[in-house]
Formats: structure tokens, sequence, C-alpha cells
């Protein structure tokens, strides 16, 4: 157990950051795909978090972020943080559209094409570290350094955000018996748990890691924070080592349970995702439909929502997974 006290988001927030959010972007889609119904015997709901202008779900929460800062901080110059990518995108092009700064962070071997996204959207890259967690280390430490202010990768503001999303697919599809929601650092997770509670509905909430990164597996087994020594999946939207506390707390209240799937199985979906839908899933955004093709018995005949969070997949690695292959890291 935690003395953490969890976030306490509420419709009213959440529709405040849509409005927000609008404003840069339209809704991403939901749709119940026949293909994935036949394969997995489901009703299947598949929200494309693929179409946002960053090919992710975390351009909603940089949006929010950036723009409360900027409120409650207007002297802030320049900002920096830490991401596989899709967080990096997000901070990056919210902070150009607002005249700051932006420096980013990743690990050494990060994405070339994710880190070519970056700085096209305007950061200043470094590589420094060997994961995401010795990159965010290295980030802090810029920040010290630099008088910059450190952007986290978990907060208030970037959860409030992503819920958005959540807020769309609840409202378009209908009553869900259960969304299947993939776990890096948990603003995803946490942002669908938040649009649920404040909807007052009873769908189950099902966690998503990679085997090869369990940490929140680990930690909901054991009832507190657990760190693992290394998180070594291709799927690098969930490698991570270190659960955020305040992340932990509100997943082990919210979730019904985490899976655990592999990197043969992320790969697999991704494979489904592009025969039954058309659209390009990284291997985080498929991470969902990884752990609903491994229930398929137990949600059959049942109404699911699938959230593809990102499909920012570097084409070498997506020639592998084409091929029948599991990309090695």
């Amino acid at each position: 157990m935690t003395d953490v006290t969890p976030l306490d988001i509420k419709l009213h927030d959440i529709e405040a950051a849509q409005a927000l959010i609008y404003q840069h972007m339209p809704p991403t889609p939901q749709y119940a795909w026949p293909l994935a119904a036949a394969r997995t015997g489901a009703e299947v709901w598949i929200k494309h978090e693929n179409h946002t202008p960053t090919g992710a779900f975390k351009v909603r929460g940089g949006i929010t972020y950036m723009v409360g800062l900027v409120r409650r901080a207007p002297e802030t110059q320049g900002v920096v943080s830490a991401t596989r990518g899709n967080h990096g995108q997000s901070i990056a092009r919210a902070a150009r559209k607002l005249g700051r700064r932006a420096v980013i962070y990743v690990p050494h071997g990060n994405s070339v094409e994710k880190n070519a996204a970056m700085r096209a959207f305007g950061a200043e890259l470094i590589e420094a570290g060997q994961d995401f967690d010795e990159a965010r280390a290295h980030a802090g430490q810029a920040a010290r350094e630099q008088g910059l202010h450190m952007v986290p990768s978990f907060h208030r503001d970037l959860v409030t955000g992503v819920s958005t999303y959540a807020l769309e697919l609840f409202r378009a599809a209908g009553r869900l018996d259960a969304v299947y929601v993939p776990i890096g650092l948990g603003s995803g997770c946490c942002g669908v748990i938040a649009a649920r509670d404040a909807l007052g509905l009873d769908t189950e909430v099902i966690g998503v890691v990679a085997t090869a990164a369990p940490a929140y597996a680990l930690s909901l087994e054991q009832g507190k924070v657990v760190a693992t020594n290394d998180a070594r999946t291709f799927a690098d939207g969930m490698a991570v080592r270190i659960p955020d506390p305040t992340a932990f707390e509100m997943i082990r209240r919210g979730v019904a349970r985490i899976v655990k799937v592999t990197d043969d199985q992320i790969a697999g979906a991704i494979r489904a995702l592009y025969e039954d839908t058309h659209n390009l899933a990284e291997g985080a955004g498929a991470g969902a439909y990884a752990a609903l093709l491994a229930d398929r018995e137990r949600m059959a005949g049942k109404r699911v929502g699938v959230i593809l969070c990102g499909g920012n997949i570097d084409r070498t690695v997506m020639q592998h997974v084409l091929r029948g292959e599991t990309p090695q890291v």
C-alpha cells in the first residue's frame, strides 16, 4: 500500500481540457471493426490515437500541460523532459506553438524516426543514458543546471489531457464491458480510469504491460511500487523500469487487472491490426490488442474497447514484423 493521494479529476476538468485541445486538433475516431470481431469473438471498438497530429495520444497531454504552465508561469522560456518519443513530440509541438524552447532527452539507441519527428517539431534532442529512466535523470540534471522547467512524464495536467480520448470513446461507443489500455509510465491508463469514473460507468479497465517490462504488474501484485532492473522490449512506449507512485496508486485502485504480453504477442498484434484495420501500430500501440487476443475466450460476446495509443513505428521495425519476425532489442 502507498500513502500517495490519487488524482481527483472531475468531468468538468476533462471537458475543459477537451475544449482546449479541440482548438489544436479534432477528436480521433473509434470504429467497431468487423474483422476484429471475427478474430476475437467480441464487439471491438478501437480508439485510433494513431490519428492525432503526432501519431499518438500524448499530444493531448502536451497541449494541456504546456498551456497550463504558460498561464501559471508566463516567464518560463524553456522546458526539458525525457521520453522514448511520443511524450517528447507532444511537448516539443506545444512548446513551439507557445514560443518556448524544448530540450528533449532520449536514451541511446532510441527510435530513429521518433527522434526525427521530435526534431521536426522543434525539439533540441539530446541522447543520454541506456534507457528511459536514465535519460530522465539526465533531463533532471539539465533542468537544474540550465534553469529549465522540468516537464514530468506523469502529472495531473497530462492525465487530464489524455483522458479526453477516453471521454470520446465512452460517449461514442456506448456501454463497454472492458477497455484494454497499455501502461508505460501510466498517464494513458489513468486517463481511462479518470474518464470512466467521471462518467460513473462500471466498465472494467484492464492495463497491459510487456512481459519484459513488468514493473506495474509486479507492483500491483505486491501492493507497492516495485522497480525492475531492465525493460528490454521493442514496445518502447511500455519500456519503463520505475513506476510513478501517483500513477501506481490510481492504477491500483482503478484497474480490474493487468495483463502481461510477450514481444511475440505484441508483434502478432501489430500484424493483426494491420490486417483487421489497415492501420500501423507501434509496439505499445498494439499492446492492448495483444492482451485482448490473449483473453479472447474470456471476452467472447462482450463489448470491448481497445486503445491503439500510437502508430509511430520505424519502417525497419515494421518490415521485420510484417515478415513474421519479432524485433530484437
